[in-house]
């Protein structure tokens, strides 16, 4: 006698979709959660030292430079009688010349335009810095004041001077923990059978905020 074996039943096709998308939601998990990695543990650090930042003791640095612009390339930025107030950048070769003298990028920044002086406001994550012009006298004044390393990376966390390349990756990285969030809300939602603690705990998770919001928070 010749036994047959059973052929296997096949898969619901319920459970192969299911399947398929719990695969595709632990990818989308773990991709985000690397993106988020070094950004997330950034922003939680500076998330206490900004929540701290008045027990935190920081001494401002100030640097200051002074100098003359050269005459030779000094009819850009001469004293006009009666100029009227605008925002335009630095003749391109006074920029060049005072980014060297001061250690810093000139180009392309509008500085603010009178009769006697140009004045140029140059902040920036951790610190600030400005630079004057006397249109008479051809001197100039720069001023840098560094506030340290925690001023820095709070700046950092607040998006603060810090230009459109650090925004676009605070936008990148905000959404990656939105993916990173509700990827792994469906997969307390796959698992939740096996774990009945999960849902109080998300519950806890949501309330809490809430309720310290509304009865402490004012």
């Amino acid at each position: 006698m010749s036994s047959t074996e059973p052929s296997p039943t096949p898969r619901p096709k319920k459970r192969r979709k299911k399947a398929f998308w719990t695969k595709q939601f632990y990818l989308w998990h773990w991709v985000s959660s690397a993106i988020c990695l070094f950004a997330m543990l950034l922003f939680a650090f500076t998330g206490i030292t900004l929540n701290h930042a008045a027990d935190i003791p920081a001494e401002p640095e100030v640097t200051e430079k002074s100098g003359e612009v050269p005459e030779s390339i000094s009819a850009g930025i001469a004293y006009q009688e009666e100029a009227e107030d605008e925002k335009k950048p630095l003749p391109s070769d006074v920029a060049a010349h005072l980014g060297k003298e001061i250690g810093a990028p000139l180009k392309g920044r509008d500085a603010e335009w009178s009769e006697y002086e140009i004045y140029l406001s140059m902040p920036r994550p951790g610190g600030d810095a400005w630079l004057m012009i006397d249109r008479e006298t051809r001197e100039f004044t720069y001023e840098h004041t560094d506030r340290g390393v925690i001023s820095y990376l709070n700046d950092l966390h607040k998006g603060r001077h810090t230009g459109k390349a650090w925004s676009w990756f605070l936008d990148i990285f905000s959404g990656a923990c939105v993916i990173f969030c509700l990827t792994g809300l469906v997969l307390l939602w796959v698992h939740a059978k096996r774990r009945p603690s999960t849902w109080p705990i998300v519950a806890a998770g949501i309330l809490v905020p809430i309720l310290l919001v509304i009865f402490f928070v004012h």
